[in-house]
């Protein structure tokens, strides 16, 4: 038997001690002995009551790095290799893998996320997980890399890197981001990658906009976000990546952006009635963009500006605890007392 972090319904989680362990089923899967695990800020939708129809019963988390204990005939890993995951599990054999579209596979699914994103799938919040399609849902880890470092690109620090993908930044931009979380912060620093001059993080919480200045960027309240972003130049933020997930964040951005700018929303958006002043955006000229992120498409990149010390997500981890305190972390999540939890079934 195994333990694992289990969805009982809005602010319940109970760490389930009576799982059965995961076996291999089909040629491309397999099974991987978590080793670091962390909670999300997508964690926090169902924990909150937001998804009223996400079924209880079933072992959350997406982000969790591992060792292979079990492969099927066709997953290129073997047992006892330490291996990263991808959020997003897709085939990677039909012509939209072939593309680069993993989440618009029609295999797609997310861990840990009942049926919101595809079938459902039990996650990696648990000392075992079963990967499908592990030839292409996971990646072997560098000995160089760290399982904190890889246990980032799975999810958070490719949704932020690909969120700064996609804004077009060019060297000497200003860029504006919205949100402080950890999406948020790792989108800062890799706009920072492309060349941005200045990086201008706006949060309401007070202890995030700290966090910000540590890592060296500008951060202001939401009042002082536009007139920080246009200090200095005629034309403002040539770039606004949204991180939260929100209308108001995204309304926001659409905002604060600068004419003939780019808004880039990487949040989880859920709301089918976001106000659009279309009037404004046409006379502005403003690009909105939409970008899931995709680990599976850029982590080879990211994994190389991890290396190089380009990118570094370890200051964002507040709160490590060992699996069994789940439940804790949930709640210091939910309530802004963490910004980022890892989970170690180990500990």
């Amino acid at each position: 038997m195994m333990r694992g972090v289990v969805y009982r319904g809005p602010g319940k989680i109970e760490v389930d001690t009576g799982l059965p362990v995961p076996r291999v089923r089909h040629d491309r899967d397999a099974v991987v002995r978590v080793t670091r695990t962390a909670i999300c800020g997508t964690d926090l939708h169902p924990y909150r009551g937001e998804l009223p129809d996400f079924r209880t019963g079933g072992v959350l988390g997406h982000e969790f790095v591992g060792v292979v204990t079990e492969a099927g005939a066709e997953v290129p890993y073997a047992v006892g290799q330490r291996v990263g995951a991808s959020d997003i599990v897709a085939c990677g054999r039909c012509g939209r893998c072939a593309r680069g579209h993993h989440y618009h596979c029609p295999d797609s699914t997310l861990f840990g996320y009942d049926t919101v994103a595809g079938a459902a799938l039990d996650g990696g919040q648990a000392d075992y997980v079963r990967v499908p399609f592990a030839d292409v849902v996971l990646s072997p880890s560098p000995d160089d890399l760290t399982d904190d470092q890889l246990l980032f690109v799975g999810d958070v620090l490719s949704t932020g890197y690909i969120g700064a993908e996609a804004a077009g930044i060019t060297p000497g931009d200003v860029v504006g981001v919205v949100g402080g979380g950890p999406v948020g912060l790792l989108a800062a620093q890799s706009a920072r990658v492309f060349g941005a001059a200045r990086v201008v993080v706006t949060d309401t919480d007070a202890r995030r906009r700290a966090k910000a200045v540590e890592l060296g960027f500008e951060a202001v309240g939401p009042g002082e976000f536009g007139p920080a972003l246009r200090d200095g130049t005629d034309r403002g933020a040539a770039a606004v990546i949204e991180a939260v997930g929100s209308g108001p964040a995204l309304v926001a951005a659409l905002a604060n952006v600068g004419f003939g700018g780019t808004v880039v929303a990487v949040g989880s958006h859920g709301s089918r009635s976001v106000p659009l002043d279309a009037k404004e955006a046409f006379a502005r000229e403003t690009t909105l963009r939409f970008a899931v992120g995709n680990p599976i498409r850029v982590r080879d990149r990211v994994i190389a500006l991890l290396r190089a010390g380009l990118l570094d997500p370890a200051p964002l981890v507040s709160h490590r605890l060992p699996l069994a305190d789940a439940a804790r972390g949930y709640r210091l999540f939910d309530a802004r007392e963490a910004l980022k939890v890892v989970l170690e079934p180990e500990g």
